[in-house]
């Protein structure tokens, strides 16, 4: 599926993107949490904003709660519009039953037709190399193994800033060396936890964002950046192709930023990306391009 497909006043520019499946800008949807997601509600959304859709996340585990029936349904619409289906952190609630029921877990995803496995730690202690083997056991079984890090105690709940801040943060090059472990291991893609970063704190810890950027790898990882103040500054820091996760109330919101159209004071007009011939055509194709340029960079001298 090409981004520019059935678009309306196609003759308006706008970014240049890749074309599914994507490698840059993907853009992971939060699903029922905060409020549920049904079958109808879901084909409207990925009717209109498939096309900027990559990943559907269940979160806090709610498919457990729903009936088997509609969550197939749920997972067949999404594959239909070229969108993967995750089952979000629900792992680290499922390990505290054993490994028996893990497996179980597992097994159960992969018939259901789930494409990724969130393998996440927020809430429980668990030693590095038993993560490592989570990645691997997914691997084997055919889905695509997620894995998050973060720098906060008790990160994935929506706990207070007060509460997060008594249970303290770790040192950012620990959770740096998980990731490229995780990486080594085989994982799609790492979630960077925004609990301790930029959410649930009393200051952003920008630095700690930029740190996992430049020593991880842009393109290996993806923010948690469900607020709109939150993505708009990692496109303004890190370009339109950064990945992110947001609520399914925020797509088009975050796609209006990374096509250019429309945003904030201080992003309207000034998110671009600029692609050779040969790279346009080979974004077209399906192919990664090589080239962006942010322009709100630019005019701050950074190019």
């Amino acid at each position: 599926m090409k981004r520019q497909a059935d678009r309306c006043f196609e003759f308006l520019p706008v970014n240049e993107r890749e074309a599914k499946p994507r490698k840059h800008g993907i853009t992971e949807m939060r699903g029922p949490y905060y409020t549920p997601v049904g079958p109808r509600y879901l084909t409207d959304v990925l009717d209109t904003m498939g096309a900027y859709v990559d990943i559907f996340k269940f979160a806090g585990g709610s498919f457990s709660l729903m009936p088997g029936k509609v969550v197939r349904e749920l997972i067949d619409i999404c594959h239909e519009h070229d969108v993967l289906v995750s089952t979000g952190g629900f792992i680290e609630r499922v390990i505290t039953h054993g490994p028996e029921m893990v497996e179980r877990y597992l097994s159960e995803c992969r018939d259901m037709g789930f494409d990724v496995v969130e393998v996440s730690s927020g809430f429980i202690t668990i030693p590095p190399d038993d993560l490592l083997s989570l990645v691997e056991r997914v691997r084997e079984l055919g889905m695509k193994p997620k894995p998050e890090v973060g720098i906060q105690f008790g990160a994935g709940g929506g706990t207070a800033a007060g509460e997060l801040e008594a249970e303290g943060t770790i040192d950012p090059a620990r959770a740096i060396r998980m990731a490229k472990r995780y990486l080594e291991a085989g994982a799609h893609l790492i979630m960077i936890e925004s609990e301790g970063i930029t959410e649930s704190v009393n200051h952003w810890r920008t630095d700690v964002a930029a740190k996992i950027a430049n020593e991880v790898g842009i393109e290996n990882v993806m923010f948690e950046a469900a607020d709109p103040e939150v993505f708009s500054w990692y496109i303004k820091n890190f370009g339109p192709e950064v990945n992110l996760f947001v609520d399914h109330s925020q797509v088009v919101q975050l796609e209006a930023l990374r096509s250019g159209i429309w945003g904030t004071k201080s992003t309207w007009g000034r998110v671009a990306t600029f692609k050779h011939p040969e790279v346009r055509a080979a974004g077209r194709k399906g192919k990664t391009p090589e080239l962006v340029i942010d322009a709100g960079e630019r005019k701050r001298g950074a190019l």
